[in-house]
C-alpha cells in the first residue's frame, strides 16, 4: 500500500506498509468553521496526492484524492476524501468512470461487522417491490481492511490489557459521494429526507434484520438521481444483525454521536440492548436541533434571544448532561417545541414526535414500577414503548410536512397509509 499526499501530510501515516506497522498516528486537520452541528466540509489536497489499496486478486488500485470532505474528532476517527480513479490497471475500461467517488477510512475493533457485509445483505433482499430501499442505502464500490503489525502500540495495549482492548485495524472503501442537509434549500426538502431515512430504517430493521444506531446529522444524506433527491441513511459501521446483538458486551450498546443518542444511553445504569426506538427517537433529536439552531439548512440561527438556543450546550456536554437535558424534554407533558421561522412546518413534527416518546416512557416507567412490585412482570412491547412510539405511528406523524404529503416511497407503506385514510 502506497499513500502520497503532500498538503494533508498523509505520507506521515500511511508511506508504505512498513510506516503502517510502525502505528503512526492520523494527522489531525483544523475543524470547519461555524456549529459542530456542520460537520462536513471540504479542504483541497494537492495535485499530487494519491492513494493505493488492496483490489481484487491480489493487485492494487490507485485513487487520486481531491477534498477531504469529513473528518471526526479523535486520532482514530474517521476520514472522507473525495477522490477519482487513477484508472492505472484498467486502461480505457474503467468501471467507476464517471461515478462520483469518495474513500472511507476507518479505524474498528477487527470484529465489527464491515457496512459492506451489511449492505450486501440489503441487496439480497432489496429487489421486486423492495427495490425503492436501494435509493436510500449507500453505494460501496469496493472494501477492504489493512491490520497493523503486533509490534504497534494496539497490539501493546491488546496484550497488556488481557482481552478489555479489542486490537483495531483500518478499514477502507470506496463508496458513492453523498450529499450533506446543507445543501438543500427548502424545509419540505428537509422533510423528505428524514422522512426518507425513516422509511429505510424500517425496512432494514423488518428485512434484513438490521439496526443502524447511529442516526445523526452527519449520517443523514442525501442522494441526487436523474434530477431527483432521495434521502439516504449512511453510515452503518455501527450497525448490527439484531439476531447477534445478546453476544455484544453491554459497552458496545453505547452506540452513537452524543448529541442524538436516545436518553437512556446516558445513563450510566444503562446496559442495552440497542432498539429501534431509540434510532428514532435519534430522528427526533436532529430534526430538533436542526429546526431549532438554523435559520436555513446551512446557515446558523444568529438570534440569542430564542430559548431554544438551549440546545446548542448539547454539542459539547457530557454524558451526565445529556441524560438530564433529553429527559426535561422527552418526560414534560407540556413541552412545546420553538422553531426558526424557516422550519415553521417541523413544529406539528416535533410536538406529536414528543408526545408519543413521552407516552411511551411514562409508560414504560409504570412498567418498570410495576415489575419491581409483583412477582409477575406484566407484558410490554419496549421496542415500540408499549405501542407508544411504533414505526406506523412516526410515520402518520412524518408523511405530511406543513399540511402537504410527502412521497411514501415503498408499497408496503403506501398501502398502511391509505387503509389508515380509509378508515
Amino acid at each position: 500500500m502506497r499513500t502520497l499526499s503532500p498538503d494533508l501530510n498523509f505520507t506521515d501515516f500511511l508511506t508504505t506498509p512498513v510506516s503502517l506497522k510502525c502505528g503512526q498516528d492520523i494527522p489531525q486537520y483544523s475543524a470547519a468553521d461555524g456549529s459542530p452541528l456542520n460537520e462536513i466540509f471540504d479542504r483541497p489536497i494537492g495535485s499530487q496526492s494519491c492513494f493505493t489499496f488492496p483490489y481484487k486478486d491480489g493487485i492494487t488500485r490507485t485513487v487520486n484524492l481531491k477534498h477531504v470532505l469529513f473528518h471526526s474528532n479523535g486520532i482514530r476517527g474517521t476520514i472522507v476524501v473525495r477522490v477519482e480513479c487513477a484508472c492505472l490497471h484498467c486502461g480505457t475500461q474503467c468501471d467507476w468512470k464517471g461515478k462520483k467517488l469518495i474513500l472511507k477510512l476507518s479505524f474498528p475493533g477487527k470484529t465489527r461487522v464491515s457496512e459492506q457485509t451489511f449492505m450486501e445483505r440489503c441487496r439480497e433482499l432489496a429487489h421486486g417491490e423492495h427495490s425503492w430501499v436501494l435509493d436510500h442505502l449507500p453505494h460501496i464500490y469496493w472494501s477492504f481492511d489493512v491490520p497493523f503489525h503486533d509490534r504497534t502500540p494496539q497490539a501493546n495495549l491488546e496484550k497488556k490489557l488481557e482481552g478489555d482492548y479489542e486490537m483495531r485495524i483500518m478499514r477502507g472503501s470506496i463508496q458513492e459521494e453523498l450529499y450533506p442537509i446543507s445543501t438543500l434549500t427548502t424545509a419540505k426538502g428537509c422533510a423528505q429526507v428524514f422522512y426518507d431515512v425513516v422509511q429505510c430504517h424500517h425496512w432494514a430493521w423488518k428485512y434484513p434484520r438490521i439496526l443502524h444506531r447511529d442516526i445523526s446529522h452527519g449520517n443523514i444524506m442525501v442522494r441526487e438521481k436523474d434530477g431527483r433527491k432521495y434521502g439516504v441513511l449512511n453510515d452503518w459501521d455501527l450497525a448490527v444483525f439484531l439476531n447477534s446483538q445478546g453476544d455484544e458486551p453491554t459497552s458496545k450498546f453505547q452506540t452513537g454521536t452524543k448529541p442524538y443518542m436516545a436518553h437512556q444511553q446516558h445513563s450510566y445504569e444503562w446496559g442495552g440492548p440497542h432498539r429501534c426506538c431509540h434510532d428514532l427517537e435519534s430522528v427526533f433529536y436532529v430534526t430538533l436541533l436542526l429546526a431549532c439552531l438554523y435559520a436555513s439548512p446551512n446557515v446558523e440561527d444568529l438570534n440569542p434571544t430564542r430559548t431554544d438556543h438551549q440546545y446548542e450546550e448539547w454539542l459539547q456536554q457530557d454524558d451526565l448532561f445529556l441524560y438530564m437535558a433529553k429527559y426535561t424534554v422527552v418526560i414534560d407533558r407540556a413541552w412545546q417545541s420553538s422553531v426558526t421561522t424557516f422550519f415553521k412546518g417541523f413544529e406539528r413534527w416535533l410536538n406529536d414526535l414528543q408526545f408519543a416518546l413521552c407516552s411511551g416512557l411514562l409508560d414504560l416507567a409504570l412498567h418498570n414500577r410495576t415489575a419491581r412490585e409483583q412477582r409477575e412482570v406484566p407484558a410490554f412491547d419496549h421496542d415500540s414503548l408499549g405501542g407508544h412510539f411504533t414505526y406506523k405511528k412516526v410515520v402518520l406523524i412524518m408523511h405530511i410536512y406543513d399540511k402537504e404529503e410527502l412521497e411514501t416511497r415503498g408499497q408496503e407503506w403506501q398501502e398502511i397509509l391509505q387503509l389508515d385514510v380509509k378508515s
